[in-house]
C-alpha cells in the first residue's frame, strides 16, 4: 500500500524549544514513529529564508571564497544571504550581491527554490538569476571574509561536478541554470 502524500505517518506527542538565537531555533520533539514506536525528532528552525544569487555575465560566473566555521574548510560558494521575515527574497538578493560582490544587476529572474535539508531543518532557499551585472563596491559584514572570483560557466560547473563547490544552494542554482540553458537550445 502506497503512502497517503497528504497525511502524516507521525504523531507529534509534545514539542520543547531546546535552543534559540536570532537565526536559527532547535526543538525536540516526543513523536510516535511511522511504525507506531515511540521516539525523538530534533528540528532545526530557520528564522531566514536562504537567497542565493547566480551572476552570469558573458558566459562567467562570479563566486564568492569563505571560510565556513561549521565545517572548519574553505568554500567557493554563488553569493548568498538570509531574507528576514517580512522581506521580500529579491530585496535581499540584490542587497547580498551588492554586499558580498559590489556587484548590483539591471535584470533579476527567479530561477527555483528548494528545501536544503529536509530531514532535520526547515530552511527554505530562493535563488534568482542576475544579469546586466555593473561593478560598485563591496560591503561585506564582520562574519565575512570574502574572496571574489569571476570564472567561466564551464569552469563552475566542473568544481561542481568534481566535489570543489559543496554548497548546497550553489550547487542547485548552478546545475538549475545549466540545465535550463541546456533544454532551450
Amino acid at each position: 500500500m502506497k503512502p497517503d502524500e497528504t497525511e502524516s505517518p507521525w504523531r507529534t506527542i509534545s514539542s520543547e524549544q531546546v535552543y534559540d538565537n536570532p537565526w536559527i531555533t532547535v526543538r525536540e520533539d516526543q513523536v510516535v514513529r511511522p511504525d507506531g514506536e515511540p521516539g525523538i525528532y530534533g528540528v532545526v528552525h530557520f528564522k531566514n529564508v536562504a537567497v542565493g544569487i547566480l551572476p552570469i555575465e558573458e558566459d562567467h560566473i562570479y563566486l564568492v571564497g569563505q571560510y565556513r566555521y561549521p565545517l572548519d574548510l574553505y568554500s567557493w560558494e554563488i553569493p548568498e544571504g538570509g531574507c528576514p521575515e517580512g522581506e521580500e527574497p529579491l530585496r535581499a538578493a540584490r542587497r547580498e550581491l551588492r554586499e558580498e560582490t559590489g556587484l548590483e544587476a539591471r535584470h533579476w529572474r527567479r530561477l527555483g527554490e528548494a528545501y536544503l535539508s529536509n530531514s532535520v531543518a526547515d530552511e527554505y532557499a530562493v535563488w534568482f538569476l542576475a544579469t546586466g551585472l555593473i561593478p560598485g563596491e563591496q560591503g561585506s559584514e564582520g562574519t565575512e571574509a570574502l574572496d571574489v572570483r569571476r570564472v567561466p560557466l564551464r569552469e563552475a560547473l566542473g568544481m561542481a561536478l568534481s566535489g570543489r563547490i559543496t554548497d548546497a544552494l550553489s550547487l542547485v542554482a548552478i546545475m538549475s541554470y545549466v540545465l535550463e540553458r541546456s533544454t532551450d537550445g
